[in-house]
């Protein structure tokens, strides 16, 4: 903390949050070395349904296309 390009990321996913949920991670926390080693220099980092997704900036597109497919697998 603070994170602006974590709080510019959940502005741009805003919009869909009726369609996922957020769980955020504090990787400076020490129970989560593991993910700080892997992206310390690459916040933020985008997993959907435990799959990774994409870092750094939000793809909309890419974030779009992921979550239609999901929501049309759980019909």
């Amino acid at each position: 903390k603070p994170c602006p390009l974590c709080d510019e990321a959940k502005e741009v996913l805003e919009p869909y949050k009726r369609r996922f949920i957020l769980q955020e991670v504090d990787i400076t926390l020490p129970e989560n070395s593991a993910w700080y080693d892997k992206y310390k220099y690459d916040i933020p980092v985008f997993y959907l349904n435990g799959k990774f997704l994409m870092k750094h900036q939000v793809d909309i597109q890419k974030f779009e296309d992921q979550l239609v497919k999901l929501e049309l697998q759980k019909d």
